[in-house]
């Protein structure tokens, strides 16, 4: 799979939309400058490549070869400036920026009153909404000014500042060391992966219990128990506690429902939450709650009043549309989630430059899964074959794990067995060079390495026998999340009871609901 040449600059110029082109071309016009303008000419050429071809560019004989990449800072600086003067550009944080900056020259200018007018409302603001490093930064310019200059503005001014100060510090603290615990704990995640033992398990409760700061629930605002629910929830699901990673994603979700306001200044970590709420009722199968949660998100996305932009316009896709997916993989109802696949695919090729090359194989993954239960196997091995085949990126080795395994098995049911042998070898080849393995994998590998030898009136009792192995898993905290990828004992019991893998899941599914009832 060959990669196209990525240019910072190119990505910029096609992520623009008709509106800041045209804005952009309109901020340079107001510059004064001349319309045959180097960098104006550049970004023109720019536009209309269909991919970024430097050969191109320098046979238009604009510059040459040793000053295009001063040209092209400049071009690139020129766009992020006319983008900050754009108003959808124009949030709550530019602006309180923008009025301390306004607030510095005035002090630089010996207007002080006039700058601690400014900064006063623009603290304000800050406080309201929670942006307390700049608040903390203004209160410290306030100081400033009072302790340089007789303002006479107030008597008790300066223990006023010094409280404010303090109090803003102190916050700023606590949120830095959650902030910090939540990354780090990512970064965990991201390295070793869930715990495999008790003996993590431990090991991870004491680097937590090591690191949380100690804090008054009571006394903290938004933003502190956002980053607090944050390294809860990773702590969680680290340690493969479903229940409470729900709890605290419940509990972040919440926090935003509460504060609507919040929702359009910090969408990004609406969407991640909401998206960590699913996962988390994905894992623990609440349907209904799953159901409405993932409704009630879609929804939001829609109004009005919910911020739009590229990246979020990216990141709703991938939360929804990954979730709508296993809303169809609980449900059982595989048939009736194909109509996804076109859709998603159409998605992905308009958002192509804002989805990642991992994300692609996720949703390739899902939808192997979706053909796979809905008996198309040879579409099936179709898109797991994309994700086989892609050498070029360094994926999560689950997931190249189980699209390994769930092409042994498609190939199998699609009676694609005249190079099985073969097969079986690679994919036990891939497996036993991967570390630490769930013993539900280990299990099959044994199995598949037999499956070669077995008598076609002996495979019903072998399978038999898998399923009665991988069973003593199922409710393991360390093994049973293997199953989430992909349902091998709906497999086995759909090969068993000679029915098809919808047919078993969706009458698990049914009769889970009635349980319920």
């Amino acid at each position: 799979m060959t990669k196209e040449q990525k240019d910072n600059l190119f990505v910029l110029v096609k992520s623009l939309s008709k509106s800041e082109k045209r804005q952009f071309k309109l901020y340079v016009g107001r510059l004064g400058v001349n319309e045959d303008s180097k960098f104006l000419t550049l970004f023109n050429i720019l536009e209309k490549l269909p991919t970024y071809d430097e050969a191109a560019i320098l046979k238009k004989g604009i510059v040459k070869k040793q000053q295009l990449s001063n040209l092209k800072a400049h071009l690139y600086k020129q766009i992020l400036i006319s983008l900050r003067l754009n108003p959808s550009h124009q949030d709550i944080r530019i602006q309180i920026r923008e009025q301390l900056d306004f607030a510095t020259i005035l002090y630089h200018k010996g207007l002080y009153k006039q700058s601690l007018k400014i900064l006063e409302k623009a603290k304000a603001q800050a406080i309201a909404h929670e942006e307390k490093n700049v608040a903390y930064e203004i209160v410290e310019l306030e100081k400033i000014i009072e302790s340089q200059y007789i303002t006479r503005s107030l008597s008790s001014r300066a223990d006023e500042l010094s409280i404010q100060a303090k109090e803003l510090s102190m916050q700023n603290v606590v949120a830095s060391k959650l902030s910090n615990l939540s990354l780090q704990l990512y970064g965990l995640f991201l390295k070793t992966g869930y715990v495999k033992n008790d003996k993590e398990t431990e090991r991870i409760e004491k680097y937590f219990k090591a690191r949380i700061p100690k804090y008054d629930i009571n006394e903290l605002g938004f933003r502190e128990k956002l980053w607090l629910y944050k390294a809860y929830l990773w702590y969680s699901f680290l340690t493969h506690d479903f229940l409470a990673c729900y709890k605290y994603a419940s509990k972040w979700v919440n926090l935003f429902y509460e504060n609507k306001e919040m929702i359009v200044l910090n969408p990004v970590f609406f969407l991640k939450g909401n998206h960590y709420l699913l996962e988390a009722l994905f894992y623990i199968r609440h349907y209904q709650k799953f159901k409405s949660s993932l409704k009630r998100l879609e929804d939001i996305t829609k109004t009005t009043w919910f911020p739009t932009d590229d990246n979020l316009e990216g990141l709703a896709f991938l939360y929804i549309y990954n979730n709508k997916f296993n809303l169809h993989f609980i449900e059982g109802s595989f048939e009736e989630g194909l109509p996804l696949v076109d859709e998603v695919l159409g998605k992905l090729k308009k958002l192509h430059d804002r989805i990642d090359e991992h994300h692609i194989m996720v949703f390739y993954y899902k939808i192997a899964c979706m053909y796979f239960g809905a008996g198309d196997n040879k579409k099936c091995i179709f898109y797991l074959e994309k994700i086989i085949s892609n050498k070029s990126l360094q994926m999560r080795e689950d997931l190249l794990c189980f699209s390994r395994i769930l092409n042994l098995v498609a190939h199998y049911e699609a009676g694609l067995d005249y190079h099985l042998d073969v097969l079986i070898k690679s994919t036990y080849k891939f497996l036993i060079k991967m570390e630490d393995l769930y013993e539900v994998q280990k299990e099959f590998i044994r199995f598949l390495r037999r499956l070669g030898d077995i008598y076609p009136h002996e495979v019903r009792n072998e399978f038999i026998k898998l399923h009665k192995k991988l069973k003593e898993f199922e409710n393991d905290p360390y093994q049973s999340r293997a199953f989430l990828y992909l349902d091998i004992i709906s497999w086995l019991e759909s090969k068993i009871q000679n029915r098809p893998i919808g047919l078993v899941i969706r009458n698990k599914f049914h009769d889970s609901l009635m349980d319920k009832q």
